[in-house]
């Protein structure tokens, strides 16, 4: 199976999320720049941070290199986070967007609906069982990963861009969160989650914009980054 590709576009994200059963007081926003002043205009609380970069030779070899290393020294991993593999093409976006839903579910108040119910169906699965389930997903019209990839769809279809499956896509998405104290990127197509280190929810924003400053310093001649965040809205 091969999806159209998720455009990075708040708009887009956020019919998703809302579909999916978030409430409509969280949004996703883009993200201007990681310097403090830029940070400051972000709306808080932010939940997760969502980056599309390049896919490009320096980040594959430093990827191989990280995966090395944390199999030789390990890491810390809770057992509570939620982590699925992509075997799907072009679904980095969703799975993402999984990630930053499925780890905040407690602060996020889910509504009744898909993403609950697809929790449920993934609820102790492993990360590849889950991944499974999404590139199964077209074998149970009735399944909430069904319901899931056809919102996927025809949301990728309404973007500013024109989308075709078949083309080859240079950008992937990530997702950070926070979870028991750590910082985790979590990228389907890894290995494994990786733990960036300790934060807080005070400082989770500030310290998931310095591991996408790194993803931007090892491709500094490349501009083509985006950065959103989860957050919730004032009113």
């Amino acid at each position: 199976m091969v999806l159209l590709p998720l455009e990075s576009n708040p708009a887009v994200m956020n019919k998703l999320i809302h579909l999916l059963g978030v409430p409509e007081n969280w949004n996703i926003v883009d993200v201007y720049g990681l310097d403090n002043d830029a940070l400051a205009w972000v709306p808080r609380p932010a939940l997760a941070l969502i980056l599309l970069f390049p896919c490009s030779e320096k980040f594959y070899e430093h990827a191989k290199e990280e995966s090395e290393a944390l199999k030789e020294k390990g890491q810390v991993i809770s057992p509570e986070l939620f982590y699925m593999k992509q075997y799907v093409s072009n679904a980095c976006g969703t799975i993402a967007v999984i990630h930053s839903i499925a780890n905040n579910v407690d602060s996020l108040e889910l509504k009744d609906g898909i993403f609950k119910n697809l929790l449920e169906e993934a609820k102790g699965k492993t990360p590849e069982e889950r991944g499974e389930m999404l590139a199964q997903a077209n074998s149970d019209s009735s399944s909430e990963i069904f319901k899931l990839i056809t919102a996927h769809q025809e949301l990728a279809a309404e973007g500013q861009t024109e989308v075709n499956p078949n083309e080859q896509v240079n950008h992937h998405f990530v997702a950070f969160v926070e979870k028991e104290g750590n910082l985790y990127e979590l990228d389907g197509r890894k290995d494994f989650p990786v733990n960036h280190g300790p934060t807080t929810q005070d400082t989770f924003l500030e310290d998931a914009a310095r591991v996408c400053r790194s993803f931007m310093d090892r491709d500094s001649e490349d501009i083509s980054f985006t950065i959103m965040a989860l957050t919730k809205s004032e009113a």
